[in-house]
């Protein structure tokens, strides 16, 4: 259950909820018609704080910031907005939206920004619910709503508040549905149909139990999903990031096009160095391929900006960094004393994050044990066996390897 509410209120997220003026209206307009087949119509732009040029060269420096993880410098430039559009929502849900990047590089697991978080989008849905009051027909205001309530309820829904997170998930898809009127004005407005569409039919697929609850919502179209996905993340100015992050994880989780994953991951690294989700996704991606160099060179970068306690930089990415290391520096060159060094590295941040069940942790142990044994200490050996064989699902390799390994060695 809680999957399904995680993806639908991502779903229902219109993400930063924020509008570029198109460059190419023609594009545009054929994306739009082909894609969604609707139009805005009697949509009122004139000072829709959205498409105004001026605000996104102001803002652009600002979301970098906040996208690399210098949250400082980025909410000082909202604060400024904010100072000078005190009504308007927009200030408000990039504040929100800063803090939400503060949580995500802890996987979500961090609690001491949630009150921050929901504090800037319940001011978010106040300053857009006046507006959508004063018109209905407002999809800038039904935008803010929509990209307000779907944030606060993914939220709500990894810290399990299920009422909260199911009223949140139905307004949010309430705003989103009317938010649609707006979606031939700029690629932003696609993002959250985008992900919609191909959720939709992925969860149907791949969650035969839940496809009674589908009933209930618009049919989804997964191919299309994708397609507006990488148009919003090649044209889109505010969203264009959120839609990379994305397909990022579609490409390497659900698509199983690594080659793709590897170049947004890429992409994304490059733009933001010192984005810790960002920089550890990459080094993943480029470890799983056999990119050894690289991946080393990145997690090297990692534990270092860790060590410094740059911000975003946690237990986490320590634990993938560790790990990256370990392997290479067992397989690679030989060199075991290091290799047990970063897997007891990996093991220690594993712990910090509460994440003993993840494959890191247990095949930190496994190689451990492997190392162990083939240095001819069959006794520490055994004692690391023992532990993958508690951590490890009965079914697993890994159970089955400290298993034989324990059943051989009983009396050694």
């Amino acid at each position: 259950m809680k999957k399904l509410l995680f993806t639908i209120f991502t779903l229902s997220i219109s993400a930063l909820a924020v509008a570029q003026a198109p460059t190419d209206t023609t594009a545009m307009r054929q994306v739009t018609i082909e894609s969604i087949e609707v139009l805005p119509e009697a949509v009122k732009v004139r000072g829709m704080l959205l498409l105004n040029k001026e605000v996104q060269y102001e803002l652009e420096g600002a979301v970098d910031n906040m996208y690399n993880f210098k949250y400082e410098r980025a909410e000082k430039q909202f604060k400024s907005l904010r100072r000078r559009y005190p009504e308007h929502p927009l200030p408000h849900f990039l504040m929100g939206l800063s803090q939400w990047w503060k949580i995500v590089p802890t996987n979500i697991q961090t609690t001491k920004y949630d009150n921050l978080f929901f504090a800037y989008m319940d001011t978010t849905i106040q300053k857009a619910e006046k507006m959508y009051e004063q018109d209905d027909k407002n999809v800038e205001a039904a935008f803010f709503l929509a990209a307000a309530y779907g944030f606060t309820g993914r939220l709500h829904s990894e810290r399990s508040n299920w009422r909260k997170a199911t009223v949140a998930s139905k307004r949010s898809l309430e705003y989103m549905e009317r938010a649609k009127a707006g979606n031939g004005l700029s690629p932003e407005f696609l993002f959250g149909e985008a992900l919609f569409n191909y959720y939709a039919v992925w969860i149907h697929e791949n969650y035969s139990m839940l496809r009674p609850v589908l009933m209930f919502f618009p049919d989804g179209d997964k191919r299309l999903g994708l397609k507006q996905l990488r148009y919003v993340a090649n044209t889109g100015f505010y969203t264009g990031t959120e839609s990379k992050f994305f397909l990022m994880k579609i490409y390497a989780n659900e698509e199983g096009n690594m080659n793709e994953a590897l170049r947004i991951s890429q992409d994304l690294a490059l733009k933001y160095p010192d984005n810790a989700y960002f920089q550890r996704y990459y080094a993943r991606l480029l470890f799983v391929q056999g990119h050894f160099t690289r991946a080393e060179r990145i997690s090297e970068d990692i534990l270092s900006k860790l060590y410094q306690q740059m911000p975003g930089y946690e237990a986490v990415s320590g634990r993938y960094a560790s790990y990256i290391l370990a392997y290479i520096h067992q397989n690679k060159y030989h060199d075991l004393e290091k290799a047990k060094k970063y897997y007891q590295d990996a093991i220690m941040y594993a712990e910090i994050s509460n994440e003993r069940d993840s494959g890191y942790f247990i095949n930190s142990y496994l190689n451990l044990a492997r190392i162990a044994n083939q240095q001819k200490d069959k006794a520490v050996a055994k004692r690391y066996y023992n532990i993958v064989l508690q951590a490890s699902e009965k079914k697993s390799a890994s159970y089955k390897e400290a298993k034989k390994y324990l059943k051989e060695n009983r009396r050694s």
